[in-house]
Order: C-alpha cells, then sequence, then structure tokens
C-alpha cells in the first residue's frame, strides 16, 4: 500500500527552486535533476526514522507553477514529508513566501 499526494505550486520560478531543492538535498539524499524535472528518494530509516519504505519525490517545473508527487509507505510519512517539501520550497521561495500548497491525498491499495 502506498501513501500519495499531489500539489501544484504557483510560481514563476518553479524551475529555480526545483535545482535549488534537489541541489541542497543532494547533499544527504539520492537525486537527479535538470532543470525541468526532480526526484528525491527519502530512505525509510532517515533521520532515526522507521517508516516501512523509502518515500519518493518527482518534481516537474512548469512556466506557471512547480508540480509535486509524493510517494510515501505510511500516512504518517507523507505528512511528514509534505510539511518538509513546502518548508524548503518556502525557505527558497522568500521573497514570494509563503505559496499556496493544496495538496491532494490518495490511497493506493
Amino acid at each position: 500500500m502506498s501513501y500519495d499526494s499531489t500539489v501544484r505550486v504557483p510560481t514563476t520560478k518553479a524551475s529555480r527552486y526545483l535545482q535549488q531543492l534537489c541541489k541542497h538535498w543532494s547533499h544527504n539524499l539520492a537525486v537527479e535533476f535538470s532543470e525541468q524535472k526532480g526526484a528525491v528518494i527519502f530512505p525509510r530509516n532517515a533521520r532515526g526514522a522507521d517508516w516501512p519504505g523509502d518515500a519518493t519525490l518527482l518534481m516537474q517545473a512548469h512556466d506557471d507553477g512547480l508540480e509535486c508527487w509524493l510517494e510515501a509507505s505510511a500516512a504518517g510519512q507523507l505528512e511528514a514529508l509534505k510539511g518538509a517539501v513546502a518548508r524548503h520550497i518556502d525557505r527558497f521561495a522568500f521573497r514570494e513566501a509563503p505559496l499556496a500548497f493544496d495538496w491532494r491525498d490518495t490511497l493506493n491499495g
């Protein structure tokens, strides 16, 4: 079972924030990115956690926003990562923060 959530964050600086976020997390996490797409793997045991599995963040930059897809192994893991993603993007977008994060959750069995 996986817990998923998607959001499209309105901004004209999506590519910039995607690259900043990926560069930041690449110091501690498995990250792949280009100017338009990014992928981050959060290990199940990151920062002392003990989740059932790893979590994944996929990002796509658009002219009018940054699209993010989170897939987690537990509801608590998903909630924690939604907060972490929002806080980090807002930190990079400090001139226009707080940005709107209207997460849409789905449960996949």
